[in-house]
């Protein structure tokens, strides 16, 4: 679906009035485009701890233009603020205003980057009010930039460095443009496992990948990710949408499983097939969803039970086959669609909400079970994403989805897939139970 008024606002006289009415103005997203350069401009690199320095060499080693102190007017494309040890509330004025000058030199779809480390038990009360100061500094700091940047952080594990792999993974994901519409988050780096990719195009290659609710929309702008990043696939939906399934694993030379994800049997029947075709299994993307939107009070057992028979049970189901099997169990990956909803609630939306949720529930608890076999499990969560089910809302309300944001428009069926392709490489290994926001830092929730 395409946005109309953001097209409008970038041209000239549309720009003008805009500008002129005081009327929201979002800009025209850097995406990732294969071949394209990480970053266009030299990255600021601020920070007086050795993990300021070890990440500046590691930058360095990627050919980037780095900087370790401000040059004054110079147009840049990235600030990373490392923040590795603040141990007191006291210590943040310093380093933080010392980039606030430079915030003026973030070029259009620039990012602001974090590096920190969250509040845990074992810390004393300043450290966690000065950890916790991070999150607030930074989530504030996000709704204040223009042009199409960027604000998110990085939160490191007690033994994980700023150059672990899924650090390094993190940083490259958050100055990409396949982070395009991630926005006020935070990905929380919890071991230092992982392994950085020999090439970085095609992360992927090797791997087998199901996708499930993969015929139209957001499940099939996963598999062109998950395609285009090197992944072989397996592609489910509901008998009901075969042709559309069909379509699109011959496109992406894949292989299209007709299933009911909500049979008692789909776990094994995954496996079975992607291993008799391929004969192995890597990762599993569970995208299938419904919604059956009624206010309480209107609700009835069927809209209730088919939303979380289909959105949440279904998974556990299949995670729990996928878990019993020797096939998945070479640093297997599971990424999990859930939603803002899940996070803020929605009205009219209280069955769908309590799926979601319980989607994020699940991927902490099963986060231990997938790290024994060298795994991982985690979840994005997208806001108010440009599909043919948000296209049928009313005009008024969509455009309050679309507005309601940091970026001030909607996300793109490709920026959830973006994320879930990051999430399930293995430059991602230390990265374990987390949830992704993919929602342009949605002014809802945290």
């Amino acid at each position: 679906m395409t946005d109309k008024y953001t097209q409008l606002v970038n041209q000239g006289l549309g720009r003008n009035v805009a500008k002129k009415l005081g009327l929201p103005q979002p800009a025209i997203l850097r995406r990732y485009q294969p071949g394209q350069p990480l970053i266009s401009g030299p990255v600021l690199v601020q920070g007086t701890t050795p993990g300021a320095d070890t990440l500046a060499a590691a930058l360095l080693a990627w050919d980037l233009d780095v900087r370790r102190h401000a040059v004054p007017r110079e147009r840049l494309g990235a600030i990373i603020l490392v923040l590795d040890d603040v141990a007191h509330p006291g210590e943040l004025e310093r380093p933080i205003l010392s980039v606030a000058s430079s915030l003026r030199d973030l070029a259009p779809s620039g990012r602001f980057l974090t590096v920190s480390r969250p509040v845990t038990d074992d810390v004393t009360p300043a450290e966690a009010a000065a950890r916790q100061g991070v999150d607030g500094f930074l989530r504030s700091l996000a709704m204040e930039l223009r042009a199409g940047a960027t604000g998110n952080g990085i939160l490191l594990g007690d033994a994980v460095e700023t150059t672990s792999p899924s650090t390094l993974a993190a940083v490259r994901f958050l100055l990409s443009g396949r982070s395009a519409y991630v926005d006020g988050q935070f990905l929380t780096v919890t071991s230092p496992d992982g392994q950085l990719p020999a090439d970085f195009d095609r992360p992927l290659a090797g791997k087998v990948a199901v996708v499930t609710g993969a015929a139209r929309g957001i499940g099939a702008a996963i598999a062109r990710t998950l395609h285009r990043d090197g992944a072989t696939l397996v592609l489910v939906d509901i008998p009901a949408a075969g042709d559309h399934l069909a379509g699109v694993a011959n496109e992406l030379h894949g292989t299209a499983l007709q299933l009911d994800i909500s049979r008692d049997d789909a776990g094994q029947r995954i496996i079975d097939h992607a291993v008799q075709r391929h004969g192995r299994l890597n990762i599993v993307i569970h995208n299938a969803g419904i919604t059956r939107d009624k206010l309480l009070a209107n609700m009835d057992h069927t809209r209730w039970s088919s939303v979380i028979n289909v959105n949440i049970a279904a998974q556990l189901r299949i995670n729990e086959a996928l878990l019993a099997s020797d096939h998945f169990a070479s640093s297997p990956r599971i990424v999990s669609v859930a939603s803002t909803s899940g996070i803020a609630g929605n009205r009219g939306q209280t069955n769908y909400a309590a799926s979601k949720a319980g989607v994020m529930g699940m991927v902490r608890a099963a986060a231990p079970l997938l790290a024994e076999r060298g795994g991982t499990i985690n979840a994005v969560a997208p806001g108010f994403i440009e599909t043919d089910m948000t296209a049928r809302v009313p005009l008024v309300l969509r455009e309050a989805g679309r507005r309601l944001n940091s970026l001030r428009q909607g996300g793109q069926p490709a920026d959830v897939a973006e994320a879930i392709a990051f999430l399930a490489s293995d430059a991602a290994g230390g990265i374990n139970g987390g949830v992704l926001r993919v929602c342009g830092q949605y002014m809802v929730g945290a």
